[in-house]
């Protein structure tokens, strides 16, 4: 099982989980490393055939979300491609110390304009494991429900929609409904406090870690302390 300290030894990005004294701007450390080449072999994570992941970042806030998926599924060696909004690169800016460059990067095959309709992933007959969507925007949300990202849809492929809005409008309530309806995976980020997490690098890992569940991916080691729930423990 990957853990913790595979992370951090094998990849220094950055994965470390530090107790913050103080909030600053931007979730991760000044100094926070990316990488552009993993120091592992590759390897499919738990038996998935293709090994292949769609990753799309909006520009709702919550970038961090996206980008510690992106850095995890690299130590596994996962081939993922990336797509990211032009606003998605305006919240990378704001809100982290890194640049949408640096971020694109992380892609282990590579990162596609959000125009580009001649990428890969607009047929069903290109394979992959799924899309997971973090942050999503309700404006995105809206509009996977009128056509967008329909691939992963009609070809009954894991779509993972990070949501990030409160409080939310009949309007989208309606528009989450209709796609659960249709196998799709809503997953707000909504922080799991009986892991007692220790700053909020715990809180986007835990939700990290349960975004990758839908996938297939082990992600245990991934996650801080305790991680899911046990029940009480004495």
């Amino acid at each position: 099982m990957l853990n913790k300290s595979h992370i951090t030894e094998s990849t220094g990005i950055g994965l470390r989980r530090t107790r913050p004294q103080t909030l600053q701007p931007g979730l991760a450390s000044q100094n926070a490393r990316l990488y552009t080449t993993p120091t592992t072999p590759p390897k499919p994570p738990n038996g998935l055939k293709h090994n292949r992941l769609i990753i799309g970042m909006t520009g709702a806030t919550g970038a961090i979300y996206g980008i510690r998926a992106l850095q995890f599924l690299r130590t596994l060696g996962v081939e993922t491609h990336l797509i990211m909004s032009k606003w998605a690169h305006a919240t990378i800016k704001y809100e982290t110390p890194w640049t949408p460059e640096s971020i694109a990067n992380l892609a282990t095959a590579r990162n596609y304009s959000i125009r580009d309709l001649s990428a890969p992933m607009s047929s069903g007959s290109w394979k992959s494991d799924g899309m997971l969507i973090a942050p999503c925007s309700v404006k995105t949300l809206a509009a996977i429900r009128a056509g967008y990202a329909d691939v992963c849809i009609k070809e009954r492929r894991p779509l993972v929609l990070g949501v990030r809005e409160t409080p939310l409008s009949t309007i989208h309530l309606e528009n989450i409904l209709a796609l659960a309806r249709l196998g799709v995976v809503i997953f707000p980020a909504v922080p799991a406090f009986y892991m007692k997490p220790r700053g909020l690098d715990d809180v986007v890992y835990q939700s990290v870690g349960r975004m990758m569940d839908y996938f297939g991916i082990e992600s245990d080691g991934f996650m801080p302390g305790e991680g899911r729930w046990e029940g009480f423990q004495k």
